[in-house]
C-alpha cells in the first residue's frame, strides 16, 4: 500500500508543478484535465499527508521511551502515543477505501426513470411521490432537474417519468436507487381504512455522452404524429412527437413534452444514448455482482429494496437492514442518512472483496 501511494504521491506532485507552469494557461483543455487529475488524487494525498505525520510522530515517541532518562518528556511521549495510536488503523482504513477504484460514472449527470408497478392508481400516485422525493433532494444539493418525458394520469399519478438530474457527483450519490420500491399506505379512497401495497420501480442511469455511444442512423426507425393528452389546443394539432426505434437492441423511446419536434427528437435521442449506455454497463455490473454477491450496488431493478411504511413511520432498506422512522422527512428530500449507509456498506463490500 505504501509503495503504491509513494507513486500517487509522486504523480500529484508533478501535477502541480505542471499548473505552475506558466505554459498550461496557453491550452486551456490540457489545464482542464490537470485539474481534474489534482481534485481526484487531492482528497487522498491529504489523508495520506494526516497518515505519515502521526506515524512519524509515534516513531518519534518511541525513539523518546527509549533514549531519554527525563521522567517528565517520557511521560509526555507516552501520552501522545497513546492518544495517536487509534488514530492509525483509522486512516489506514480511509487510505483503502480512496485507494479502490473508482466508478468512472460517479461524476456525470444522471437520468432517471420512475415507473408505476403492482397497485393501480395508488402506484402511480407514489410514483409522483418518489419523483418529488428526488427532485427535492436535488435541490438541496443545488441540481437542477429537467423532465424528458412523462406519462400521468388523470387522478395526479404518474404511469412513467424520465428525467435529468444535472450536477456534479448525481450519479455517485443517487445510483443506488435502483431496484423496486414498495410502499403501504392507506389510499384516498380507501373507505375502510385498509392499507394497500403498492410497487414502483426506479431506474438510476448515467447521462450518455455523444463520445460513449456511436448511434449509426441507419439503426433508427424515427415517425412523427400528434401528441396525446392533457397540453391544450397546439398539442393536439401539431405533429411535434416523436417515436425512435433502435432496429438491432429492439429499443422504443418516445417523446411528445416539447411543442418543437426538433427538440423532442434531441430529447428522445438522449433518452435511447443514456439506456444503450445502461445496457452496456449493465452487462459489466452483472459479471463485478456475480463474483461478488452481497455487495449493495448489484443494479439488480427486479430487486426489491426499500420499503415506505406510511402508518408505521417508518422507512427500511432491506439491502443494509436499515430502518428509519422519519417518512416524512426522507419523502420531502432528506435522502442523506440513507445514502450514506448505502454507499459505506457498497465500500465495506468491495474491501471485503480486496482481501479475499
Amino acid at each position: 500500500m505504501l509503495d503504491k501511494l509513494k507513486s500517487i504521491e509522486e504523480k500529484y506532485i508533478a501535477i502541480k508543478a505542471k499548473l505552475a507552469e506558466p505554459e498550461i494557461y496557453t491550452d486551456p483543455q490540457a489545464m482542464a484535465k490537470l485539474l481534474k487529475e489534482q481534485k481526484t488524487l487531492q482528497p487522498l494525498m491529504e489523508v495520506y499527508v494526516a497518515y505519515s505525520a502521526a506515524l512519524k510522530t509515534m516513531e518519534e515517541d518511541l525513539e523518546i521511551l527509549k533514549t531519554s532518562s527525563d521522567a517528565e518528556l517520557r511521560c509526555m511521549a507516552q501520552i501522545e502515543h497513546d492518544e495517536m495510536k487509534p488514530f492509525i488503523p483509522m486512516l489506514e482504513n480511509k487510505i483503502k477505501i480512496l485507494l479502490l477504484p473508482t466508478d468512472p460514472n460517479d461524476d456525470k449527470n444522471v437520468v432517471m426513470e420512475i415507473r408505476a408497478g403492482v397497485g393501480g392508481e395508488e402506484s402511480a400516485l407514489f410514483a409522483n411521490s418518489l419523483y418529488r422525493m428526488y427532485t427535492m433532494f436535488a435541490e438541496v444539493n443545488r441540481w437542477k432537474t429537467e423532465v424528458l418525458s412523462v406519462n400521468d394520469t388523470e387522478l395526479g399519478g404518474i404511469k412513467e417519468i424520465c428525467f435529468l438530474i444535472n450536477g456534479s457527483g448525481a450519479y455517485s450519490r443517487l445510483k443506488f436507487e435502483s431496484g423496486v420500491h414498495r410502499v403501504q399506505r392507506v389510499p384516498d379512497t380507501e373507505t375502510q381504512g385498509r392499507i394497500h401495497t403498492s410497487a414502483v420501480t426506479v431506474a438510476v442511469l448515467p447521462e450518455a455522452e455523444d463520445v460513449d455511444i456511436d448511434i449509426n442512423p441507419n439503426d433508427l426507425h424515427i415517425e412523427t404524429c400528434r401528441s396525446s393528452g392533457a397540453g391544450g389546443q397546439h398539442v393536439n394539432k401539431t405533429d411535434s412527437a416523436i417515436r425512435i426505434v433502435h432496429i438491432p437492441s429492439g429499443m422504443v423511446v418516445e417523446c411528445q413534452d416539447e411543442r418543437s419536434q426538433h427538440k423532442n427528437k434531441d430529447r428522445a435521442l438522449k433518452i435511447l444514448r443514456t439506456r444503450l449506455l445502461d445496457a452496456e454497463r449493465q452487462k459489466q455490473t452483472d459479471e463485478i455482482a456475480a463474483a461478488r454477491k452481497g455487495q449493495v450496488g448489484s443494479g439488480d431493478r427486479s430487486e426489491r429494496i426499500r420499503t415506505y411504511n406510511f402508518p408505521q413511520g417508518r422507512v427500511t432498506d432491506h439491502r443494509i437492514g436499515l430502518t428509519l422512522y422519519k417518512i416524512d422527512a426522507v419523502m420531502n428530500g432528506d435522502l442523506n442518512e440513507v445514502i450514506d449507509a448505502l454507499t459505506t456498506a457498497d465500500q465495506a463490500a468491495k474491501l471485503a472483496a480486496e482481501t479475499n
